[in-house]
């Protein structure tokens, strides 16, 4: 064994055979931490979106923070009904590609893969920027090399899921669940504390938020100027519901039965996201939260501007800091949790696009190396295709999660609207031909659910285009046609190649003329019995090289 080979089994450990793919499969305790650290750990920065965005017309605009929450966790409630129904009918690993592909053809499902493939190196670039950030609350020289930090994590993350998917579910696992723990645990504390009237302020209560140029500096936002307002701030909100659709993608992974598993792992997402979301929401319009994205709008207590160079802690870091006054440690479990599940979220991510990748490249939409499994059973290839673009997009933007911020959702909500209408017409299809009376009312009623899911994400989807595409979400877009292009190039690429290796009347004649050529190193008993098999074949030409 070579030193690379060596260096290769140390990285990623012993081989293992085909034959040992069941062993891989998740659990529903590792599977939820796997494929829902994403969606979970999105409510660590959506609260920080709505805050920012409505505090461009001043803190009067907090009023209706907890409202869009609400929304938002309607939204998250209708997708993960709707979603439960998917796994059911499509448990191969499909997800929205394979739903709109059958239903609603070709090109939508390429359109949809295309969403979620940018979608997911989004995911990766928002996770781990995000948590690079909260990082640098409480490590100040992580703020001066925020990229650089990002960089390096999306690589060992890519390390560590080359190793395999049970391997690095298994390590993900106990963060995931400790910022489960640390946030409900928080807010549980919040709401003794605030029953008791012993809840503090957080450090930014007693600032002064200035509105927005544009803005009325009185706070008497009406009208047009304020629906738009909330709009954006809940396009921003919604950024809790990205990964939620990964579960759909990853149902090869769960153990059987693999659809119960996987819907039961949805709902357990559903419930424990959105309990967080409002949580956190409540809990900040409790503590006074002040959080803008520009703190030369904010004054201090005094009335005057924050110093030069002031770093705004985060709201979880604002939050946990004042419930946890007296205890100290509890602070900086919060914060460690939040910035490593920001950064595992992006392991959503890192199963999602290589399963997707691989299923691509079976229908000859990627190239074929993408659907070939590496030594741990893995998508080696498509994990680090998925690597790459992400540190493309981090080292770009600086690893600076507003801006990325823009670029997100619009995939998502992309899939979201073609896996509805392709549901829709999958219990459609199947209510034509289904005579049981009791199958039938359970169609009706999963088509009533993707009916309702259709027309409400339909709604956000067209909140987030118009609030977000020239906020940068045209980007998003512009990399989803670009995605779509060349899928269906590799496609024509394939179908071109195929049609040229048919076989025809023409190939089964033999050939007029053979020319032999033998490689000689020396002339010893396995030269010569090589010479006398090409002599066999009867050449018109032998040659000896």
């Amino acid at each position: 064994m070579g030193a690379g080979d060596v260096s290769k089994r140390i990285l990623l450990g012993r081989k293992l055979r085909s034959s040992q793919l069941g062993e891989t499969l998740l659990p529903k305790r590792i599977a939820l931490p796997v494929f829902a650290s994403d969606a979970l750990s999105s409510v660590a920065y959506a609260p920080d979106e709505i805050f920012l965005t409505l505090s461009l017309a001043g803190a009067s605009a907090y009023v209706w923070s907890w409202k869009i929450g609400i929304a938002v966790a309607v939204v998250m409630l209708t997708v993960v009904a709707s979603y439960r129904q998917t796994v059911h009918a499509y448990p191969s690993g499909g997800g929205d590609y394979e739903v709109a592909s059958v239903n609603l053809g070709g090109n939508a499902g390429v359109t949809v893969a295309a969403a979620l493939l940018v979608d997911y190196v989004l995911t990766v670039a928002v996770s781990i920027s995000s948590g690079v950030q909260n990082a640098a609350s409480a490590i100040p020289w992580v703020s001066q090399h925020e990229a650089s930090v990002a960089v390096a994590l999306v690589v060992l993350l890519a390390a560590l899921n080359l190793r395999g998917v049970r391997e690095s579910g298994a390590f993900f696992a106990l963060p995931t669940y400790g910022f489960m723990i640390g946030v409900i645990g928080m807010a549980l504390l919040g709401a003794i504390r605030g029953a008791q009237g012993t809840l503090p302020q957080v450090e930014s209560a007693h600032d002064t938020i200035i509105p927005a140029p544009g803005y009325p500096t009185d706070g008497s936002l009406t009208g047009l100027a304020l629906v738009f307002l909330l709009a954006r701030a809940f396009s921003s909100g919604s950024a809790a519901l990205t990964g939620v659709e990964a579960i759909s993608n990853g149902v090869p992974a769960f153990r059987r039965p693999k659809s119960k598993n996987a819907a039961t792992t949805l709902l357990l997402l559903g419930t424990i996201a959105i309990t967080m979301l409002l949580s956190i929401i409540v809990l900040a319009n409790q503590m006074g939260l002040k959080y803008v994205d520009d703190v030369d709008r904010l004054l201090g207590p005094d009335g005057k501007p924050l110093p030069p160079g002031f770093d705004q802690p985060t709201v979880m870091a604002q939050l946990s800091k004042a419930v946890f006054d007296n205890f100290t440690p509890g602070y900086y479990f919060v914060l460690a949790m939040t910035g490593i599940i920001l950064v595992l979220a992006a392991n959503t991510a890192f199963n999602g696009f290589p399963v997707l990748g691989s299923i691509l490249a079976r229908d000859g939409y990627m190239p074929r190396a993408l659907g070939s499994r590496g030594d741990r059973l893995a998508y080696s290839n498509g994990i680090i295709v998925l690597a790459s673009f992400a540190v493309i997009l981090i080292v770009a933007f600086d690893a600076q999660t507003t801006r990325l911020i823009q670029l997100y959702i619009v995939g998502v909500f992309v899939s979201f609207n073609l896996s509805q209408l392709g549901m829709i017409r999958h219990w459609t299809r199947h209510l034509k031909t289904e005579t049981d009376p009791a199958t039938r009312r359970r169609m009706m009623r999963s088509r009533a659910i993707n009916t309702f899911g259709l027309g409400l994400t339909a709604i956000v989807f067209v909140i987030v285009l118009l609030t977000k595409f020239l906020a940068g979400a045209w980007i998003a877009i512009l990399a989803m046609c670009v995605f779509f292009v060349l899928m269906k190039s590799i496609r024509r690429h394939y179908d071109n190649v195929s049609r040229e290796l048919a076989d025809d009347e023409e190939d089964r004649i033999l050939p007029t003329k053979v020319h032999a050529i033998v490689l000689v190193s020396l002339l010893h008993k396995p030269t010569l019995r090589a010479l006398a098999y090409a002599k066999d074949s009867r050449p018109n030409v032998l040659e000896a090289v």
